[in-house]
């Protein structure tokens, strides 16, 4: 699994995230992320969904923090690295 640096000061958060958090997207918020994706989330969804899990609308980010792609993510909050 990829290692976060610590640096960017992201740590698992038992809370969900919330609009312009930064979030480290890896197999513990949901298994489709073999390769751990950074993300701005834009909005969460208030979808009914399977307890525990949430849809997320974000901006991934690339290596150097700009903007490549918009995306709605399935996954667990509780397994998101979250920076505010």
């Amino acid at each position: 699994m990829a290692q976060v640096p610590a640096s960017l000061g992201l740590a698992m958060s038992p809370q969900g995230p919330k609009v312009g958090d930064l979030v480290h997207v890896t197999r513990a918020a949901s298994v489709q992320f073999i390769k751990p994706i950074m993300c701005r989330v834009i909005r969460v969804l208030d979808w009914t969904t399977y307890d525990g899990w949430c849809w997320l609308d974000v901006y991934e980010l690339n290596a150097k923090g700009d903007a490549v792609a918009r995306r709605s993510i399935f996954v667990r909050p509780v397994g998101l690295k979250i920076s505010g």
